[in-house]
């Protein structure tokens, strides 16, 4: 005790004449100090990027996954939740049009998009501090103009999700004063958005060094889907035209060279989140917040687990075709269609260890192969798709399994996998230039260029039918529009083609409920869908087979258009006493 006694002493002497003994620096934490100079502004910003995939704002990555699988697929008529009826009670809700302001996914879904709106201000006002002095003024506007494209990027995902939400820029945001970015959400945000992508497309090389970065070109595909989202075609179809000519970009041979690891970063890539495994790193840098969307099965990709995500019946039957061309009326919303009347034959009741044989002579697009995973035919190299062995309950949730995002039964032990076997760097392609012809034959078709749609359309269609095929087995029958189609039969065909194009091109990856809402068709299509996957489905044999009879009663109303925000952060935007944000109309 002596001892320790007269350690005590000296050491007060050595500090009693000063106060630096007590001045001392958050361990863990890095100070602006230490930040104001071109490796701090570059970490900065790579934590500003790492965010787009979804994963790391403090919540369970599924919620918030760049492939917005909850939002935008099982609340379409793309697919269901999957799994068996108790796990994941908060995406029930979600698919079942039953959405309640507490539910955990709208939360972790704001977080993240804050989250990344927030790392993005703190780069731009780091960078731009005169605290900054080893970077030349250039080198600081490319780095402000990438961080204003992701801010763009982030608000844009606020924005499609939930209608009225606020807009926090540099000039709002104080790191040190939390009521800072409790600012109101009833002024419309499209201007600003488009406003971060314009300057970042002035600002942005045309091509980057590293990969993953944003480019000129990234910059306006996304002020022209900014524009298309608000109607805006005409200057739409100006900057997507430019993007087409002048890009450089390409649509690949193979339409499923754009869904494997082997096709990342390819000639059609404009932006792709970038997805890393056995990188030295302990974090989740590959596809972390879609690993429970894989069949329910040690025999299957992934090696068992969890069976989340399934393709609907509604969208395995917008594959047929008739005469080479979907099966589509003359009504913009759908409602003249007549694919959905018969099934497609499946597997939906039938044991795997029933003797199957899967009727491969209707004619289809071979898109679907590339999609989902049905019985009896080839799934990639893994041999045909067993059925119900892969499917964690085929009763409740239908017999198919997404395969975009699926590997190689070739690539499982290569460096593209971690040891999870379902964390795989086969990237998210966020922009692709086959979204830009597509938003360009959009825009012609709403113009009443009814000639020039159908030419982009059928640009999409050529490379569905000159591309590989899974199993050559399948009766694949897809052809361009014959020319004139467009015209002879009305804008309304015309509009609803290009429609229908854009679910068949991009099945499954989470934009098929955010299309149906801009176009104003979702209440229509998504009660008509709600409808038929209540009752028995029906094959051309006559066999019937239940499909999703939760759906009874189902209903989705005007208020579904926009999800409710989270009441967590409507109680936490609290200033003098009252809440800056405003719930939406109905919730």
């Amino acid at each position: 005790m002596k001892r320790i006694s007269i350690l005590l002493i000296l050491v007060g002497l050595s500090f009693s004449c000063s106060d630096n003994f007590f001045d001392l620096k958050p361990q863990g934490k890095a100070s602006l100090e230490q930040l104001s100079n071109k490796n701090g502004v570059n970490a900065l910003l790579i934590g500003a990027y790492s965010l787009v995939d979804g994963v790391g704002a403090g919540n369970t990555g599924r919620q918030s996954t760049i492939s917005n699988y909850v939002f935008g697929g099982i609340s379409s008529d793309d697919a269901v939740k999957g799994t068996d009826a108790g796990d994941q009670p908060e995406q029930s809700f979600i698919e079942q049009y039953n959405w309640l302001a507490d539910n955990t996914y709208f939360l972790g879904k704001w977080w993240h998009s804050y989250d990344g709106v927030a790392r993005c201000n703190e780069v731009i006002q780091i960078v731009s501090s005169p605290d900054v002095k080893d970077m030349t003024d250039a080198e600081k506007k490319q780095v402000v103009a990438e961080a204003r494209f992701l801010r763009g990027h982030y608000h844009f995902e606020a924005k499609k999700m939930w209608g009225k939400v606020p807009f926090i820029d540099e000039t709002i945001y104080d790191r040190e004063n939390p009521n800072s970015t409790k600012v109101p959400n009833t002024e419309d945000i499209w201007g600003k958005i488009e406003a971060d992508f314009a300057f970042a497309a002035e600002n942005l090389p045309a091509t980057q060094a590293q990969k993953g970065r944003a480019t000129k070109w990234a910059a306006k595909s996304y002020l022209a889907k900014a524009m298309v989202f608000q109607k805006k075609w005409a200057p739409a179809k100006v900057i997507l035209e430019e993007v087409i000519q002048n890009s450089g970009k390409r649509l690949v041979a193979n339409y499923h060279d754009n869904y494997r690891t082997a096709g990342n970063n390819n000639a059609e890539s404009i932006f792709e989140v970038q997805f890393s495994v056995n990188d030295g790193t302990t974090g989740n840098n590959g596809n972390a917040g879609d690993n429970l969307n894989w069949p329910y099965s040690a025999t299957a990709p992934g090696r068992g687990c969890c069976g989340f995500y399934q393709p609907s019946h509604n969208l395995v039957n917008a594959f047929k075709t008739k005469d080479g061309v979907p099966m589509i009326g003359a009504a913009a919303d759908g409602s003249a269609d007549t694919y959905n009347q018969v099934d497609l034959p499946n597997d939906q009741g039938i044991a795997a260890s029933a003797t199957f044989a899967l009727d491969k002579s209707i004619p289809v697009d071979p898109r679907l192969d590339w999609t989902v995973g049905r019985r009896g035919v080839n799934f990639l190299d893994w041999g045909p798709m067993p059925g119900a062995v892969w499917i964690r309950d085929q009763a409740y949730a239908g017999p198919f399994t997404g395969k975009k995002w699926m590997y190689y039964l070739a690539e499982e032990n290569s460096s593209t996998h971690s040891t999870s076997k379902r964390n795989v760097n086969n990237n998210y392609r966020l922009l692709k230039l086959s979204h830009v012809i597509l938003w360009l034959a959009e825009c012609e078709a709403e113009l009443g260029n009814l000639a020039k749609a159908e030419e982009y359309v059928n640009m999409i269609r050529v490379r569905a039918k000159t591309g590989s095929v899974q199993d050559p087995t399948v009766n694949y029958q897809v052809e361009p529009y014959p020319a004139g189609t467009f015209a002879s039969k009305g804008a309304a065909y015309a509009i609803n083609a290009v429609r229908m194009e854009q679910r068949l091109e991009f099945a499954m990856e989470g934009h098929r409920f955010f299309d149906l809402v801009r176009w104003g068709i979702a209440e229509k299509v998504l009660n008509k869908y709600a409808a038929e996957e209540a009752v028995p489905g029906k094959e051309p044999s006559g066999r019937t087979f239940n499909k999703r009879s939760y759906m009874t009663g189902k209903t989705f109303t005007a208020k579904n258009s926009v999800f409710p925000l989270p009441q967590d952060e409507i109680l936490n935007s609290q200033k003098d006493g009252q809440p800056t944000l405003v719930q939406n109309t109905g919730y």
